[in-house]
């Protein structure tokens, strides 16, 4: 079975006590869903295109728990403490495998 994971790219981030608030709840409930973070804001260097504050990458064990996660209503609150100061790009994307 295929991966899944959470690209998060964030454009804009206007309190971070939110953000900060927001990370605090919904990590065990991703991590519940299986959700192992690959990467969290840290040193990053741009080459091409927009240039992103924030890139946040969860891999899941599989997509539908990637999606099934997003879709939680625990997740979907947690998201509610954020969303009106921060703007992201996100996806949940399908892993594949090269072998």
């Amino acid at each position: 079975m295929k991966k899944g994971y959470w690209i998060s790219l964030y454009t804009k981030i206007d309190n971070q006590e939110n953000l900060k608030k927001y990370v605090k709840t919904v990590t065990p409930i991703i991590k519940r869903y299986g959700g192992v973070p690959l990467v969290r804001g840290g040193k990053y260097q741009t080459y091409d295109g927009d240039d992103f504050i924030r890139a946040v990458i969860w891999e899941f064990p599989n997509y539908q728990n990637a999606i099934d996660c997003h879709e939680s209503k625990e997740y979907q609150a947690g998201w509610d403490l954020a969303k009106e100061t921060t703007s992201r790009n996100m996806q949940i994307v399908e892993g594949f495998s090269t072998e």
